[in-house]
């Protein structure tokens, strides 16, 4: 099976829902294909229009949502509404669909906390209204066409100043950008905004805001923004590739801290978590909160198995909540030997570096059987079979 593509995203003029679509246009997405996808939204009154322009000397893709205010109705929606029209998008495929409402969740949460009310009560306006919404769900559709990649971008350059909202003025970043880029990598830099509450809910939800693996570059599209700023090209820069080993997509820590779960179940999960493809996992002391003694869980997981140790995990302990970020690992090429001791045959696992060996350990369990059936320590039986293999 080959891996997933991977579609590496740098705001380097920020980030908007349009400049998305237009970069993934840029990159050979059909607009007939997006358009057919966003038919089932059932919401009349729009249309795409596309043309070529050029910012700072890079020529890219531009994108406007044009709104035909008198037959598209309301612009103000509250999260219901736009829950149904997503939910009865019967030409959006499901994972799509997912991943519009994730998106809309998101954007949700954070206005909430920004103007102190529920979720429900939260009523969208520049956000709720029919171009975002398109771009929202077309972003969605957009991942479906490129062939579900796994997603990456570089910190999103923010901006400084103020801009005028359904609200009134407010500050650049607007609170609701920036309450949902909290725990995210981010630049506080630029003039205007440049990364806007859609942008940012999209880096939220849909991307893992750091480098991305090794790649070979296939395609590199660019979404050009409306404005041109006078200090760097105001365009979105994607580019598809594939993983140079063509493996998994990296290697990922999902952890956990708990302190009102029994040591047995650890234990356990512990155990399984190897059969569900972590590459190692461990369990470490903590005071947590309250002074309270409990335990960090761990696993060292490939990305292609991190959903299965995630489940694993909230499934088999009592934690509410799992977190896990992505981590670069170098590793050794591996192969065993067999080598003969006085106690019979034991495996040693070499590890090297072209042909060069920088390690050699004898395998713990053929030296335990060995061991009990001689009747000496698996020390000895350890020591004899290194020896024997440095002999060699």
């Amino acid at each position: 099976m080959s891996a997933r593509p991977v579609l590496y995203l740098e705001p380097v003029g920020g980030i908007a829902g349009d400049m998305f679509l237009a970069a993934a246009l840029d990159l050979g997405v059909s607009v007939e294909a997006l358009a057919a996808g966003l038919k089932g939204l059932m919401v009349p009154g729009w249309r795409f229009e596309v043309t070529r322009q050029v910012r700072h000397a890079i020529s890219g893709t531009h994108l406007d949502v044009v709104v035909d205010e008198a037959a598209a109705g309301h612009s103000h929606r509250p999260l219901a509404e736009i829950r149904k029209l997503i939910d009865g998008a019967a030409t959006l495929p499901p994972r799509a669909r997912a991943r519009a409402q994730a998106v809309f969740e998101a954007l949700g949460a954070a206005e909430a906390k920004v103007h102190g009310v529920t979720l429900d009560a939260v009523e969208f306006h520049e956000v709720g209204a029919v171009d975002s919404l398109v771009d929202i769900c077309g972003a969605a559709m957009v991942l479906e066409l490129l062939g579900d990649p796994e997603v990456f971008a570089a910190p999103p350059p923010l901006g400084s100043g103020s801009t005028r909202t359904a609200h009134g003025v407010m500050p650049v970043p607007p609170p609701a950008t920036l309450e949902l880029l909290r725990d995210l990598p981010v630049k506080f830099e630029g003039v205007g905004e440049l990364t806007t509450p859609t942008g940012a809910a999209l880096l939220k939800v849909l991307c893992t805001v750091g480098g991305p693996p090794e790649l070979l570059v296939e395609r590199v599209g660019y979404g050009v923004g409306t404005r041109d700023w006078p200090d760097r090209a105001n365009v979105l820069r994607a580019t598809l590739g594939r993983p140079v080993h063509g493996a998994a997509l990296g290697t990922f820590v999902v952890e956990a801290n708990l302190d009102d779960c029994s040591p047995q179940l650890l234990g356990t999960l512990l155990e399984g978590l190897f059969e569900k493809g972590a590459l190692d996992a461990y369990v470490l002391p903590a005071t947590m909160k309250k002074s309270r003694p409990g335990h960090l869980l761990a696993a060292v997981v490939p990305a292609d198995k991190r959903d299965a140790v995630v489940e694993a995990l909230l499934k088999e302990t009592t934690s509410l909540g799992v977190r896990f970020h992505r981590v670069e690992r170098t590793a050794l090429d591996r192969r065993f030997e067999t080598v003969e001791t006085p106690y019979g045959p034991v495996r040693v696992k070499l590890g090297f570096r072209g042909a060069e060996v920088w390690n050699a350990q004898p395998e713990l369990e053929d030296c335990r059987a060995a061991a009990k059936q001689a009747g000496v320590p698996v020390k000895r039986v350890w020591a004899e079979a290194l020896a024997a293999y440095y002999k060699r």
